[in-house]
């Protein structure tokens, strides 16, 4: 499979969302961010304003999350927090739909939620990502319908997973699976060609990477960022002067 150094580090949103993240934690984040100039930080919220400030004189732009991880909040509190982040200088959205509203197939709440999400960002300029929480659907029906209702709506990009989705697994132990490979083929047929779709949880490698991306994937959710892109690195055999010159002209 052919790619550049340039398309693999725009395809990730590198992810800053733990909640024991230090502000010198995402600091440094969005420094490695710049680094390997990635597509977004996607970062914690109250942190929104300071990473426009660092990364201001790069291309690597400024996501965060709203309504994060579980979706509970009503929707004049996630119509708030998108506002809020956007004034901050975010370019793009990641919400977590209200799983429990999609559980109980109140399918009029779900597009009224996702339809005022978007309106707010779009208002400002910004891009959104609307998180399934696959891990918490049991059956495909659920995600067939989000599609079609982000499909309908216009939303960017359909997201797999916030990476915090744990669900008790038959041993006792909580879990999640994040991004499948059955998930992410029916996300990609279920929704229209012009939304995009975005994985998240569990891709860590960079053969990880290219096998989403052979699936229709343009956008991933990562922490192991810099094992991706160093070992994309030595794969093509490339110094740091050869890899400037195939990022030329993007």
């Amino acid at each position: 499979m052919n790619y550049s150094i340039h398309q693999i580090a725009k395809m990730i949103d590198h992810s800053l969302l733990h909640p024991t993240m230090t502000d010198a934690d995402l600091i440094a984040g969005c420094e490695l961010a710049k680094h390997y100039d990635v597509a977004t930080v996607c970062i914690k919220p109250y942190f929104v304003k300071q990473a426009a400030e660092l990364l201001k004189d790069s291309d690597v732009k400024v996501c965060t999350v709203v309504g994060f991880p579980h979706g509970s909040s009503t929707i004049l509190q996630k119509v708030a927090e998108a506002r809020q982040a956007c004034k901050d200088g975010a370019t793009e959205i990641d919400m977590v739909v209200n799983v429990g509203k999609v559980l109980s197939e109140d399918w009029r709440y779900v597009k009224k939620e996702i339809n005022a999400i978007l309106k707010e960002s779009h208002k400002y300029g910004a891009i959104l990502k609307v998180i399934f929480e696959n891990d918490f659907l049991p059956k495909d029906k659920f995600k067939i319908k989000l599609c079609k209702i982000c499909s309908i709506l216009g939303v960017e990009f359909v997201k797999t997973s916030t990476g915090y989705g744990y669900v008790k697994q038959p041993n006792g132990d909580y879990n999640y699976k994040g991004a499948t490979e059955h998930d992410l083929l029916l996300m990609r047929k279920y929704s229209s060609e012009k939304v995009q779709i975005k994985a998240a949880g569990g891709v860590r490698t960079l053969d990880g990477l290219l096998n989403v991306m052979k699936l229709g994937v343009t956008r991933l959710g990562a922490t192991a960022t810099a094992t991706i892109i160093e070992d994309a690195k030595k794969r093509l055999g490339l110094d740091a002067k050869q890899i400037e010159s195939t990022t030329a002209g993007y």
